[in-house]
């Protein structure tokens, strides 16, 4: 079964031939006043080994949307989800069916697998959107860095948030059904980014936080997922992201190695904002609108359901997005600037325990998809003349 949507947005539908009024426009674009300074560099000899390995491995890994995945792969939503087991349907929410006075006592299996379904989709939907911010920011890098080396890689990062915004775009429309808002804290947080005049604050927020969010976020997905499009999808979008991770990581380690020590605080202090003091992770009501529920008729007997059944596949998620981020920060040498006031911060959290990692700078090429193909198809090319030569 394959769901096919219309040309819906997140905001609802536009008729495509009507002339756009003004609620119309403020329903399918937002604007966000940037106010970094672009530059220009005279400066073009590549001084940058690393970020010049890197601009080499993002060329090559370069993957096609049309010819790499196949997009004649029919897709069930419901069976998708049910493959999934507990990931499609959290055990939350079938603890929260059965309190009494729960509004989701009366779901049967049915009821269940379409809030599957529904979930699935608000997911999908903030990569989607999310992938549309990174690739507006990585577009900010390329004007904003005063490193020609930089700017080089950031424009092919540029093309893979494209591809990346295109094909969830494709999948959501096409196999699972209309997408979902984004966030209000999703979009605060991007739009920071995009307004901010540092242009290492775009590296520091994008290329660190939030893709190694996103890291963690496509893992736990694709550890679940048994569809073969969407897994493939996800397979070629980690490697792309852990690729940009280290990206950060390489161009932000020299920058900030230049820093004073109360510019140094500032980006401490943007770390701890990002990952502890932010709380208002917001969810996605409209979800329950769908089902004909509100999120305040239901959050009640979920907060009461999550005390039996503890934070599930939310807790592996964020411990997978720590695991990833705070190698990167300390590599970075954020974690212990400023006489560790950052590491300070993390350890009353619990965050240290992640600290023995490898950074995503080191261990990029385990997601190297592209490579990967390449060992496989000379392997391949070397066993066929052997072939050859034993007949």
């Amino acid at each position: 079964m394959q769901h096919r949507s219309g040309e819906h947005g997140p905001a609802g539908p536009v008729a495509p031939d009507a002339e756009p009024g003004a609620d119309e426009v403020a329903a399918t674009v937002a604007l966000v006043e940037d106010h970094a300074p672009r530059i220009f560099t005279w400066r073009y000899e590549r001084e940058r080994p690393q970020l010049a390995t890197l601009y080499g491995k993002a060329m090559a890994a370069q993957w096609n949307s049309e010819t790499d995945l196949d997009w004649s792969t029919d897709v069930d939503p419901e069976r998708l989800v049910a493959d999934m087991g507990d990931a499609g349907v959290p055990p939350v929410f079938r603890v929260a069916a059965t309190i009494p006075g729960s509004p989701l006592a009366a779901w049967g299996e049915r009821e269940l697998r379409r809030l599957g379904v529904e979930l699935l989709q608000a997911r999908l939907s903030q990569f989607m959107h999310g992938e549309q911010g990174a690739m507006i920011v990585a577009a900010k890098l390329v004007e904003t860095v005063p490193w020609i080396d930089a700017k080089y890689y950031a424009s092919t990062q540029t093309m893979d948030e494209a591809r990346h915004t295109e094909v969830f775009a494709r999948y959501l429309a096409t196999k699972i059904g209309d997408p979902y808002p984004m966030t209000p804290f999703l979009q605060a947080q991007i739009t920071a980014l995009m307004q901010d005049s540092r242009w290492d604050i775009a590296y520091l927020g994008m290329q660190i936080v939030i893709e190694s969010l996103a890291l963690a976020a496509f893992g736990e997905l694709r550890r679940t997922v048994s569809e073969p499009l969407l897994a493939r999808i996800l397979r070629y979008v980690m490697a792309d992201e852990a690729r940009h991770v280290a990206f950060g990581v390489v161009s932000l380690s020299e920058h900030y190695a230049q820093l004073t020590a109360a510019e140094l605080l500032e980006r401490q202090q943007f770390l701890a904002e990002s990952t502890l003091f932010s709380r208002a992770r917001a969810t996605t009501p409209e979800v329950w609108e769908r089902l004909g529920l509100s999120l305040p008729e239901v959050l009640p007997y979920l907060q009461q359901a999550m005390a039996t059944t503890g934070p599930g596949f939310a807790g592996q998620f964020v411990q997978a997005f720590y695991a990833k981020l705070v190698p990167n920060v300390r590599k970075l040498g954020l974690l212990d600037a400023n006489d560790g006031w950052l590491r300070r911060e993390w350890e009353r959290a619990g965050l240290l325990a992640f600290d023995g990692g490898a950074d995503t700078a080191s261990d990029y090429d385990d997601y190297d998809v592209a490579a990967e193909l390449r060992a496989r198809r000379v392997a391949a090319g070397a066993a066929a003349p052997a072939a050859g030569r034993d007949a």
